[in-house]
C-alpha cells in the first residue's frame, strides 16, 4: 500500500515530535531546565510543520530554524529542537537547487554554532565540528535524492517516449501490410469488372457472378481502408513492395520452418475451415508467427501447440507451449514487456485492437506461456456461409 506524500509526511513529524518529547524529558537528567508550555509549544512549531516540508520546503526550513532559534535563546537544552531543522535542510536539498540548499545548510550550521554560545558549551570545537559536518552531510544526501529523483523521471519520459514510437512503428507496419490486402481487392476488382464488360451481352451469368465477386472485394476493400485509416497517424508511409501478404495456408510452412529451430509444434484444427478476409488472415499469422518466435526466443527445445478454431461468428487461435525448454520466462508480468523494450506483445494487441478482436497473454498455472486471439467474421465473410447458429 502507497501513502499520499501529505500523509507519509504527516507520520515523519508525528514521529519527529514523539522523538523531542521522549528527549524532552530526560533535558533535568541531562542538567537542563524542566521544558515547560512555552518550551514544549516551541518544539511542536519546530517539528509539526514539517507534515508541510514537501509542499513548501523553504518556509518550513526558515519556521523550523526560527522556531529552534528562539528556543535555544530561552535557555532550553538545544538537542531536543535540533531533529527538525536538520531534517528541513535535508529536504530543501532533496527539492531545490543547489544555491538555496546551501543557504539552507550555512543557517542551520549557524544557529548550530549559536546554540553553543548562548549555552556556553566547554568543547565549542566539537560543536563548531558538528555545525559543519551535519550540514554538509544532509546537503549530500538531499543533493543524491534529488538527483535520483531527476533521472528517474528522465527515464520513465524516456519509457513512455520509446513505447509510443515503438506503438507507431507498429502502426506504420500493418498499415503497410493493410495497403497489400487492399491491393489484392483492388486487382481482384480489376480482372472481374474486365471479365464483367467482356461476356455482358454473351453470358449473363458469368456477369452477375463477376459483379457479386467485385461487390464482395470493394466491400472487404473498404473495410479494410476505414481500418488503416483508423490507424496510421503518420505522413510520408511509403507502399510496401507487392509481394502478396502471408494468410492462414501458410500456417503450416510456418510450423514446419519452426520445427527445424528445435521446438517441437502441432497444429490443430478445428471446426470447418472457411474463406475469411486476407486482412483477418494477416493478423492471426502474424500473432502465431511473433508466438512461437518468443518460443524460440525463450524457451528453446519446449513443445508447442498451435490451435485454430473456426466458430459461429468468430475464428480463435491459441499459441501454448510447456515450458520445459527453458524457464527464461518463469514470472514474467506480461504487462511489463512493453517497458523492457520489447515490440512483439505491442504488435500483438495493436493487430488485435485493428480488428475488433480480444488477446491474452501470459504464463499458464501448468507451466509454460500462452497466446489466445479471438477475432470476430466480418460481415462480408458472414454472407459466404460464416452463419451464426444460436
Amino acid at each position: 500500500m502507497r501513502l499520499h506524500p501529505l500523509a507519509a509526511d504527516g507520520l515523519i513529524a508525528a514521529a519527529l515530535t514523539t522523538v523531542a518529547v521522549l528527549l524532552g524529558t530526560e533535558a533535568v537528567a541531562q542538567g537542563w531546565p524542566a521544558l515547560d508550555p512555552l518550551a514544549w509549544t516551541l518544539v511542536a512549531l519546530v517539528t509539526l510543520p514539517l507534515a508541510l516540508r514537501t509542499r513548501a520546503p523553504v518556509t518550513v526550513c526558515l519556521a523550523a530554524h526560527a522556531c529552534w532559534a528562539v528556543y535555544v535563546t530561552l535557555g532550553y537544552w538545544p538537542v531536543v529542537g535540533s531533529f527538525g531543522p536538520m531534517l528541513a535542510v535535508y529536504t530543501v536539498a532533496s527539492l531545490r537547487p543547489t544555491r538555496t540548499a546551501a543557504g539552507c545548510a550555512a543557517l542551520l550550521a549557524g544557529v548550530w554554532i549559536y546554540a553553543g554560545v548562548v549555552s556556553d558549551a566547554e568543547a565549542m570545537a566539537s560543536v563548531v565540528g558538528q555545525a559543519v559536518g551535519f550540514p554538509l552531510v544532509l546537503w549530500r544526501f538531499g543533493y543524491v535524492a534529488r538527483r535520483t529523483a531527476e533521472l528517474t523521471r528522465r527515464l520513465r519520459a524516456e519509457q513512455a517516449d520509446r513505447a509510443r514510437r515503438e506503438v507507431a512503428g507498429e502502426r506504420v507496419r500493418i498499415a503497410r501490410e493493410l495497403h497489400d490486402v487492399v491491393a489484392h481487392h483492388i486487382a481482384v476488382i480489376n480482372v472481374q469488372t474486365g471479365l464483367a464488360r467482356f461476356v455482358f451481352h454473351t453470358d449473363a451469368r458469368t456477369a452477375r457472378d463477376a459483379l457479386d465477386t467485385i461487390e464482395g472485394a470493394s466491400g472487404e476493400a473498404l473495410a479494410e481502408l476505414r481500418r488503416m485509416l483508423g490507424l496510421l497517424r503518420a505522413d510520408g508511409v511509403q507502399g510496401a513492395d507487392g509481394a502478396p501478404a502471408p494468410g492462414l495456408d501458410q500456417l503450416d510452412e510456418m510450423v514446419a520452418r519452426v520445427r527445424t529451430g528445435g521446438v517441437g509444434v502441432d497444429l490443430h484444427v478445428t471446426g470447418t475451415p472457411r474463406p475469411l478476409p486476407p486482412g483477418v488472415q494477416l493478423c492471426v499469422y502474424r500473432v502465431v508467427q511473433e508466438a512461437l518466435t518468443n518460443v524460440l526466443k525463450h524457451a528453446p527445445g519446449a513443445h508447442a501447440d498451435v490451435e485454430l478454431s473456426y466458430r459461429a461468428g468468430e475464428v480463435a487461435v491459441s499459441v501454448t507451449d510447456d515450458g520445459r525448454g527453458g524457464t527464461a520466462r518463469e514470472g514474467v508480468d506480461p504487462d511489463t514487456i512493453p517497458e523492457r523494450g520489447g515490440h512483439g506483445l505491442i504488435g500483438m494487441r495493436e493487430r488485435a485492437k485493428l480488428y475488433g478482436g480480444t488477446i491474452a497473454v501470459g504464463p499458464r498455472s501448468e507451466g509454460g506461456f500462452g497466446v489466445r486471439l479471438t477475432l470476430p467474421t466480418p460481415v462480408q465473410t458472414a454472407r459466404r456461409g460464416d452463419v451464426v447458429h444460436e
